[in-house]
């Protein structure tokens, strides 16, 4: 649900998460997932203002992405498989893995992947390399030279299970590939031509 330029996900199951998200992040359990959208001159309080919004909201055990970018314009939807992912990107700060990066600008890609599976822990640390592999390679294809923004959020969602990998020699790992780089693109691609149009006099 897309409410006032944040979007709300809610499960029908509880699900596993592996997140680095500002709110619940790490290894959980979660009802869903939100990206909140934020000034983009935010400078707060992450953890104070995150709980807020999930109250205001009426949320329980949301696991929680901040962004910068307007998400009723950025967010882009992609399912192949048993996969679906939910980005939303910015891209004013890119940076490059290993180097220092440039000075500082709100900007973030936000990927939450919803794997309807039964995973272990192992293989939903590997579904973040995985998805990672495939966000770097869309940003090199699209003439980013970037590995990403200093700032990206991840999340894996799924069920507790026996499925031990998601790499790229997997079906799970090809419709992860698959649904980062095309969601990523679309959402690369609306982010652009929102900045172009605010850029406009």
């Amino acid at each position: 649900m897309i409410s006032m330029q944040h979007f709300m996900m809610g499960f029908e199951c509880e699900m596993v998460a592996l997140s680095n998200a500002p709110h619940r992040g790490g290894l959980t359990r979660a009802s869903g997932f939100f990206f909140m959208r934020v000034p983009k001159n935010y400078s707060g309080d992450y953890k104070k203002d995150c709980l807020v919004f999930e109250q205001e909201h009426g949320l329980e055990n949301f696991v929680g992405f901040m962004t910068a970018a307007e998400v009723d314009k950025v967010l882009s939807i992609a399912r192949s498989g048993s996969v679906t992912a939910y980005v939303t990107a910015g891209i004013t700060n890119p940076a490059i893995a290993g180097e220092v990066p440039p000075p500082w600008k709100q900007g973030t890609i936000n990927i939450a992947l919803v794997i309807e599976e039964g995973l272990t822990v192992g293989a939903m640390a590997n579904a973040i390399m995985t998805a990672t592999e495939a966000k770097t390679y869309t940003l090199l294809r699209l003439g980013y030279n970037a590995t990403g923004t200093t700032s990206d959020g991840i999340g894996i969602f799924a069920f507790e299970g026996e499925k031990e990998w998601a790499g790229t020699a997997t079906e799970i790992g090809l419709n992860i590939g698959k649904v980062v780089r095309q969601a990523l693109e679309e959402s690369l691609r609306k982010w652009e031509k929102t900045r172009r149009a605010s850029d406009s006099p």
